[in-house]
């Protein structure tokens, strides 16, 4: 039946209610002034009788009422034919009342609409339709344009935002609440300047490079930090991961340069200057080559490599802030950036463990540094420095028990314990007045001199030296920073923008690369610290940066007789939580057997190979998991839930009811290029028929009966008639149509719509209907710029349809053919 609006509706009605039959009572006299009769009062026309019940009784009972309304028994021959009008009239409005201005024609099996219309039944039998809105083309270049005028345009409130945008300080700081904030911030800046200090004079063990820098790097990346950064709470600074990344830069570059890595050369003069650094190692060399044009010492160029390696990370990072390419950090998951951590704690690890039992081996470089650096402490075990082996033990249990306490208790004290700068001083005062280098020759510390090194510029010939290795430290950097600031901004309700940390990051990088600092980057420890001691704002940031630069300017020098071992120790324990993560490897394998599987890639070439190439595996080897499971994703045939619309897997529940004739697939991923051979594959195997051979079979079945009609007692292919009755009868197909569950199928690709199209060609050869079920609108799109549902979309409601049971219900009123094999 057509459901007809607008002035279509009365040609149509009267072209059903006036027909040429044999109607008597409306041939007797001349009392009939139409030369069509009419239907009787309580008929039906076909177009009515034929319509799919969809809506149940409701239907039919209003449908009687306005025939016992209209057309009654009294009604008179010439009035009958008006009175059918009227009524059929009613009854298009009454079942389906759609708005004209938006409906040209509304079928039940097939509507044409300006818009695309989708049906939807459900059990209480009503009908309605889900229409897709219209959407406003947009002239993209117009609004580039726009756009491109907007941002170029200069007006002091637009600069005014910019510089409050670029600087957030300027926006929080005048409504800093003073009395509310003060005590936690000074609190929380005075505990983790006392952390500070000591871990990064011995955070510069790993960076290669002394003390003196490290301090530098925590004091200037505070204060920027505090200037640009949008986290509350954050502790940027100097950090494990980031330093061992520049210490194997550097390392590499002093190797190729000819420097020698042991690091007990003679050290640098006690005079609190640095302006002597060359005679810090005995040999000097001319790096004309590098374009300093210059003697310079192993400090001079270590730091010069290390300077020029930070400046450009932090040129990449501000350069990704402008271009906002902060989505690449979505392709470095949790357990990828879990096992990177994890696999660097190990190769941190092992580049301590010299110094715990104070035995003189170089530092190994390149890939296997692992493995290379623990063949060479067992080859030289016996050269082990008892007063180091002594004093890391009594350090490693002093600094475990108090965190282990520290975290059982954590919740009665106010703030943590300084194990660290506890042990730095009791170990300095033992290591200073027992001589332990004269007598035990206990390698120690050294000269840490006071005060600031003139400013200079990064040179310009070692910064494309480094210029690749820049870039994953600004990754890794950017990452951990944006990670633990939305961590903080979730825990305590509030914002961070993470484009403006990236400036924030870039800039800590760029600026201090000026005076003499490397890279920095958001530490976890120290940021779960500063938020257990009431930390409000950055302003704990530059507390912590006031302690640093009382340490540079007066208390440097007292860690001269600071034993090495004791800063390795220091290390070591604060990899713990780290190290932890080999703990949660069975119970996340239960979880996740996938992410464990990458978490394990990652950690293991981070650890064996180096730590760059660990991330690039484990990002590479990430995404390859993403792909392989869009590749081979489930497949399953639904069964209907008893008693109910739903259907599910009938190989994961039980009580599933098979619906007869019909065959529900579905495919649980993206359909694209990649999988569409899987897709047939699966589809064949489970519905236990490949289209093309059942027709090949077919075809070849009737050429042989055509040749035995001929008379011939054999075959073409030589067989006898039983042998070729038995191989080529046509198979018993069980089902007439197949419904496609697109629910989970988020996209096509063009190949994907090929691949519809083609099982629709097929199984059509086949007399067997394919009925798609639950697309999302952007797979409607996609099929109809393909030609899925041909040129005007006129069989669009014969193919898709809303849920299964649409489908199904659908399916079931087809008119089964006579033989399904056929």
């Amino acid at each position: 039946m057509k459901r007809l609006c607008g002035d279509r509706i009365n040609k149509e009605a009267e072209q059903e209610t006036c027909r040429l039959t044999e109607n008597p009572l409306l041939n007797s006299g001349s009392s009939t002034t139409c030369s069509k009769a009419c239907f009787c009062e309580h008929s039906l026309s076909p177009s009515f009788s034929n319509e799919r019940a969809v809506c149940g009784g409701k239907r039919e009972r209003g449908r009687q009422s306005i025939n016992s309304f209209l057309c009654r028994e009294s009604c008179a021959p010439e009035e009958l034919c008006y009175c059918v009008l009227i009524r059929n009239l009613l009854w298009n409005y009454c079942t389906y009342f759609v708005p004209l201005e938006n409906i040209h024609e509304v079928g039940t099996e097939t509507m044409e609409r300006p818009l695309e219309a989708t049906r939807m039944e459900n059990s209480t039998s009503s009908c309605f339709l889900m229409e897709r809105k219209t959407h406003v083309k947009i002239n993209r270049k117009e609004v580039m344009l726009a756009k491109l005028r907007k941002s170029c345009s200069c007006t002091p409130k637009k600069l005014k935002n910019f510089v409050m945008d670029f600087l957030p300080v300027l926006r929080w700081l005048p409504k800093y609440q003073c009395k509310e904030y003060i005590w936690g911030d000074v609190m929380s800046g005075l505990v983790i300047g006392i952390i500070l200090v000591p871990q990064a004079i011995a955070y510069s063990l790993l960076a290669g490079l002394k003390p003196i820098y490290s301090l530098y790097t925590s004091f200037f990346a505070n204060i920027i930090y505090f200037l640009m950064g949008t986290s509350r709470h954050v502790s940027v600074g100097i950090f494990s991961l980031i330093s061992l990344m520049v210490g194997q830069v550097v390392d590499r570059e002093l190797l190729l340069a000819g420097f020698d890595l042991n690091d007990d050369a003679p050290p640098a003069l006690g005079d609190g200057s640095l302006q002597n650094d060359s005679q810090s190692n005995t040999t000097a060399f001319n790096l004309t080559i590098t374009g300093m044009n210059a003697e310079c010492g192993k400090e001079c160029y270590a730091i010069g490599i290390a300077t020029a390696l930070t400046f450009v990370a932090g040129v990449y990072q501000v350069l990704m802030g402008i271009f906002r390419l902060g989505f690449v950090s979505m392709y470095l998951s949790e357990s990828v950036l879990d096992g990177f951590a994890t696999g660097a704690s190990l190769t941190i690890l092992t580049a301590q463990v010299k110094y715990l039992i104070g035995i003189k081996i170089p530092r190994s470089q390149g890939h296997g540094m692992l493995v290379i650096t623990w063949i060479n402490i067992f080859r030289n075990i016996s050269q082990a420095n008892l007063c180091d082996v002594i004093t890391s033990a009594i350090c490693i249990v002093v600094l475990v028990t108090a965190k282990e306490l520290g975290d059982r208790y954590k919740h009665k004290l106010k703030f943590p314990l300084p194990t660290e700068l506890v042990v730095i001083v009791v170990a300095t005062l033992v290591s200073h007045y027992g001589k332990l280098n004269e007598v035990y020759a206990s390698s120690v510390s050294g000269a840490i001199p006071t005060g600031f090194i003139p400013p200079k510029v990064p040179h310009f010939n070692l910064m494309l030296r480094v210029a690749v290795d820049a870039l994953p430290l600004a990754i890794v950097s950017f990452v951990f920073t944006v990670s633990l600031s939305e961590m903080c901004a979730k825990k305590y309700a509030y914002t961070i923008r993470a484009n403006q940390e990236m400036f924030a990051v870039g800039f800590c990088n760029i600026i201090p690369s000026f005076f003499h600092s490397f890279a920095t980057s958001a530490a976890l420890a120290k940021t779960l610290v500063k938020t257990s001691t009431g930390c409000q704002t950055q302003v704990s940031g530059v507390i912590s940066a006031m302690v640093v630069l009382l340490v540079l300017l007066f208390l440097a020098p007292l860690f001269y007789s600071l034993q090495k071992c004791v800063l390795a120790c220091i290390i070591i324990v604060s990899l713990r939580g780290a190290l932890r993560k080999f703990r949660d490897v069975p119970a996340q394998y239960h979880v996740n057997k996938v992410d464990t599987l990458v978490w394990v890639v990652t950690m293991s070439a981070s650890a064996l190979i180096s730590t760059e190439i660990g991330l690039l595996v484990g990002i590479v080897f990430s995404i390859l998991c993403i792909i392989v499971r869009t590749q081979r994703p489930r497949t399953a045939l639904l069964g209907q839930i008893q008693d109910t619309s739903f259907y599910e897997d009938d190989l994961e529940y039980e009580n599933l009811s098979s619906v007869p004739k019909v065959k529900i697939f579905r495919f649980e991923a993206p359909l694209y290029y990649a999988n569409r051979n899987y897709f047939l594959k699966s589809l064949y195997r489970l519905t236990n028929l490949d289209p093309n051979l059942e027709a090949a079979r077919r075809k070849k079945y009737e050429k042989e009966n055509q040749h035995l009609k001929k008379g011939g007692d054999t075959t073409a292919n030589g067989l006898g008639i039983g042998d070729t009755t038995l191989q080529l009868v046509p198979k018993q197909i069980d089902f007439q149509a197949l419904v496609v569950d697109c629910s989970s199928i988020s996209f096509l690709d063009t190949t994907g719509v090929n691949t519809l199209k083609e099982i629709l060609k097929d199984y059509k050869d086949l007399n067997i209907s394919v009925l798609l079920a639950c697309c999302n609108p952007s797979v409607i799109d996609s099929l109809k710029r393909g030609g899925y549902f041909g040129k005007d979309f006129g069989s669009m409601q014969e193919m898709l349809f809303y849920s299964i049971h649409n489908a199904v219900q659908f399916a079931k009123d087809q008119k089964l053919p006579a033989d399904c094999s056929v």
